[in-house]
């Protein structure tokens, strides 16, 4: 081999030198089976299916569509996207040679370019034009290092953007449903009203008739009131949950078209939760904390090539002369090749301490995933004992308000007949009202957990950022190319 082959094949070897540790995903031990979860387990999952096969109803379907169009978090999300790919193609730049261009003019005695440079006495007028070429050769693999710093970063964003989409069908979702909840309280609280204002009619009329006291109207008056207040706080709780679900929108406060009703919401029996392991790859929370984690690696990197000296090749090629005449003749004319070395020798610590910081951000950068996958797994066996244990919560209420509300009907029936008090009578209603209102909070909250737990395994994971509508038209607003 000649000697140019070995210096070329030494240059390459050396700018392929990369300082810092490679990234490698740390050990996380995730369980076989989710606590609560089935005992042999699935590779299926919830997560799986795109949300509007799980959320079925037409009108929160275009809702979320909406909300995915035109969220303003959704935008800012993006917006980071594309700052991150601005950030990346300038760490990136580092790679390949800078050209560019100078040039000056100058007149003057005993000065050339505006530097002293005795000529006699003379008064000329000189000028300089040329290309300027800068390149530095990335031996220890700094650039490579914040570039690869760079990349993670900017994923990062991609997974808190996906994050934003996943929340956002979520949170609508799940406003969407309280407010069919609210529906449900505020029929209930209208029908225990009527019962109230009855019972107090029938014990007005016993009264003016002689065959009671007052004693049971005032007693049916204020049960009446209580059931009448409440009508109010939901309407509050109405429209405070419109006008939240407006905001996700992107649009003003006002009504949301609701055709269907808390009990045509279909639940399915049994919910395919897929294996702990999956939510590494699927919960965008996770994959970001992933991202940071390889970012902050790859910073460890370029602190140790500070450490190291910088090699550089610069150039000239243009033309130089005291006599601006003259600047394009071959006495005029410049070029010139060469190379620099800089490298630190005293820095009273500087570097050290970025080092220093450089690993604590990766340690913290470690700490976090793992915590991330922790709080995963949590919220998918919070999600799934919840949902497990509100069947067995409604299976009893449903019991309650069959019974009571055979028990109104009965104390009626007996206190009509004289068999029986006021008492007996209020006693029931005041029993059935709360019950009934026990019923519709719980099976709103047996789809707010179904909610719960697509998020909890990231629902969508499988989706394409452009699938992410229902109806594959508009997607969420997309980025700007890459800059080169």
């Amino acid at each position: 081999m000649g000697r140019p082959a070995v210096l070329a094949s030494a240059a390459l070897t050396l700018v392929g030198c990369t300082m810092g540790p490679d990234y490698q995903r740390p050990e996380v031990t995730t369980p076989g089976v989710y606590r609560d979860g089935p005992d042999i387990p699935d590779a299926a999952s919830i997560a799986d299916q795109p949300w509007w096969e799980v959320f079925g109803d037409p009108a929160l379907i275009a809702l979320v569509d909406d909300a995915l169009r035109n969220n303003y978090n959704l935008r800012a999300a993006i917006a980071r996207i594309e700052q991150a790919r601005g950030l990346r193609a300038q760490a990136r730049s580092g790679l390949f040679p800078r050209l560019g261009y100078d040039s000056v003019v100058s007149r003057g005695r005993n000065e050339f370019l505006g530097v002293p440079a005795p000529n006699g006495g003379d008064t000329s007028t000189g000028g300089f034009v040329g290309l300027t070429a800068f390149w530095e050769l990335d031996i220890w693999g700094r650039i490579r290092r914040s570039d690869e710093a760079a990349l993670a970063r900017m994923a990062s964003f991609e997974e808190d953007r996906r994050a934003v989409m996943l929340s956002l069908v979520s949170e609508v979702a799940q406003l969407y449903f309280q407010l069919l909840g609210l529906d449900l309280q505020m029929e209930i609280a209208r029908r225990s009203t009527a019962s109230f204002a009855e019972s107090l009619s029938l014990f007005e009329r016993r009264a003016r008739g002689g065959q009671d006291s007052e004693l049971p109207s005032m007693r049916a008056r204020a049960a009446l009131a209580g059931a009448e207040i409440t009508i109010p706080q939901v309407e509050i709780d109405i429209a405070i949950t419109e006008n939240a679900i407006n905001v996700l929108l992107g649009r003003a406060p006002g009504p949301i078209d609701r055709p269907r009703a808390l009990a045509d919401q279909i639940v399915a029996p049994e919910v395919p939760v897929g294996l702990p392991s999956q939510l590494l790859e699927r919960r965008p929370d996770v994959r970001l904390r992933e991202q940071q984690m390889i970012a902050a690696n790859a910073e460890v990197g370029v602190a140790l090539a500070n450490y190291f000296p910088r090699l550089s090749l610069t150039g000239i090629l243009g033309g130089a002369s005291p006599e601006l005449t003259a600047i394009d003749g071959g006495a005029g004319s410049l070029w010139s090749i060469a190379a620099g070395l800089t490298g630190p020798i005293f820095e009273g610590g500087r570097l050290k301490g970025q080092e220093v910081a450089a690993r604590a951000r990766l340690e913290e950068a470690i700490a976090n995933y793992q915590q991330s996958v922790l709080r995963a797994l949590e919220d998918v066996s919070d999600a799934i004992i919840t949902r497990e244990k509100l069947v067995e919560v409604e299976r009893g209420l449903v019991i309650a308000v069959d019974s009571l509300t055979t028990s109104v009907s009965m104390s009626t029936d007996r206190f009509l007949s004289g068999l029986s008090g006021y008492f007996e009578v209020l006693e029931a209603q005041q029993q059935l009202f709360p019950a009934e209102q026990a019923l519709a909070t719980t099976r709103t909250q047996k789809l707010l957990v179904l909610v719960q737990l697509y998020r909890a395994l990231g629902g969508g994971w499988n989706l394409a950022d452009e699938q992410w509508t229902s109806d594959g038209g508009t997607p969420p607003p997309e980025g700007e190319p890459e800059p080169k």
